[in-house]
């Protein structure tokens, strides 16, 4: 057996802490860092939104200085979800719109074009794509963020992503194996479960991480989600029968299987980070992802030596966790024998514009009055400035938009207040938010003729009416390409 400090640096090499600071390195980490850390994660609090994209790269440049080993990820799937655009919007569309288009050349080339601006900001691996099935329309943390409800839909696209990426030397992840999107719960918050049967599960949720196994995805992040025709109560994070029967041994999968986050509730709050650690590895899980929630360097401390004591008890074989170790050193060895391509520029824009559907007459002949329809985002994305009303300002000047809650979800007093405006309302997840789908109804009541531009998926015909857009997200460069298109600016 190695001694303390070897087995140690094993422990750590699976370790990618998330940390606070857009502009320095804090002590804690820069230590762990010299001691071998496998990597870190990024999250929106260490973009400045002044520096942009350079002060990442500076950020970035700072921890590979530290240990030149060192691999940092980022959270950067497009749409609703972005680190580096998280004071403004994304530049990508999600998942959703790319999946409506359904065009795997463009998602290859998007993929292409976010995997080139990470590599030039000094990052490593991105937590994308989202290879799950948006099979439960009530699902409150994926939606969007899915390519569709048609597993060959996801299996391709998700395909096209690891391809696009990859090729800019930017490792891909399939998540959130075995599949997150039958749920109605959030794991950020709760334990999820998905009662289907076995059969139901292979043929809808397997296929695309079949895809991207096949397309050889470097990374393949599990879900916090029970699944009992698989494996009783026990989390797929923590269950061998998922991680290395159905991942490793079924789908053929060698590459490294990292966690979701293990700050999340389904985990700290269950068996705790630890010993979530240790029960991970016994799993068959290479790489812990922590730190989303809080940051605590003894947090991490703390799961690099249970790490270290369940070897020296006999509980973890020392060979799985130099295992574990080992596929991280694989990553690194891989991300420096590529050599990327060019990338053309504009993939995401024009993207973007093909993916927005229309209905009945939506342009404007003048400035509109916009009403926002706002509500609290899910975990996964956080808060990131969504919708048309501040892109129609800057295309129509004299644009009123107001934003309202499910609290100050009166609009008759401000829809009287502008009478010859033509009103447009901005939804976002109507089907989990009635109080919406009300307001929509009674607006239409005074003003017939409302465009409604629906942000997300799963639209309610009765919600929609005669007039309206879809921007399948909440993506700003989708937001953007609405508001051309009711400004009559151009579109579809």
């Amino acid at each position: 057996m190695n001694d303390s400090s070897e087995l140690r640096g094993l422990a750590l090499a699976t370790l990618f802490p998330g940390f606070l600071g857009a502009h320095d390195v804090p002590p804690w980490l820069a230590e762990l860092a010299a001691d071998g850390l496998g990597g870190v994660v990024l999250f929106g609090r260490n973009v400045d939104p002044a520096r942009g994209d350079a002060g990442v790269a500076a950020l970035t440049r700072r921890l590979h200085e530290l240990n030149p080993d060192l691999l940092v990820g980022i959270d950067e799937e497009g749409g609703d979800v972005t680190r580096l655009d998280v004071a403004t919007g994304s530049t990508l569309p999600g998942n959703a719109a790319l999946g409506a288009l359904d065009d795997p050349a463009a998602t290859e080339r998007v993929a292409a074009e976010v995997g080139a601006r990470l590599r030039a900001g000094g990052i490593d691996l991105n937590f994308a794509p989202v290879a799950d099935v948006d099979s439960n329309t009530l699902n409150p943390v994926i939606g969007v963020r899915s390519f569709g409800f048609d597993p060959d839909i996801v299996a391709r696209h998700v395909a096209a992503w690891v391809a696009g990426q990859q090729a800019q030397g930017v490792a891909a992840t399939a998540k959130h194996f075995p599949g997150h999107g039958g749920t109605s719960e959030d794991s950020h918050l709760t334990v999820p479960s998905i009662d289907d049967p076995l059969d139901v599960i292979q043929t809808r949720d397997l296929p695309p991480f079949r895809a991207a196994v096949k397309a050889d995805v470097k990374i393949v992040m599990t879900a916090h989600i029970r699944f009992p025709a698989l494996d009783g109560d026990r989390p797929a994070t923590l269950s061998r029968r998922v991680v290395t029967d159905v991942l490793r041994d079924e789908l053929g999968y060698d590459g490294l299987v990292m966690t979701d986050g293990m700050d999340m509730h389904a985990i700290s709050r269950t068996v705790g980070h630890a010993e979530g650690a240790v029960l991970a590895l016994l799993a068959g899980v290479d790489a812990l992802c922590v730190g989303g929630d809080t940051v605590d360097p003894g947090t991490v401390e703390a799961m690099a030596a249970a790490l270290v004591q369940a070897v020296r008890s006999g509980r973890l074989p020392e060979e799985r966790l130099a295992e574990a170790a080992g596929r991280v050193q694989a990553l690194r060895r891989w991300l420096r024998d590529v050599r990327p391509p060019a990338v053309v520029h504009g993939a995401a824009a024009d993207a973007a514009r093909r993916a927005i559907t229309v209905h009945g007459d939506v342009t404007l002949s003048a400035p509109p009055l916009v009403i926002e329809l706002d509500d609290d985002p899910s975990m996964a994305a956080g808060p990131v400035p969504w919708g048309v009303g501040r892109h129609l300002a800057d295309r129509l000047p004299g644009t009123v938009v107001a934003r309202v809650t499910a609290s100050t979800a009166d609009l008759s007093a401000v829809i009287a207040a502008l009478p010859s405006r033509r009103l447009v309302i901005g939804v976002r997840g109507v089907r989990r938010r009635p109080w919406q789908a009300e307001v929509v109804s009674a607006a239409r009541v005074a003003r017939p003729d409302l465009v409604v531009v629906d942000h997300d998926v799963n639209p309610l015909p009765e919600v929609l009416g005669s007039h309206y857009v879809l921007t399948h997200g909440a993506a700003r460069v989708t937001a953007e390409a609405a508001a051309d298109l009711l400004a009559g600016l151009g579109g579809v």
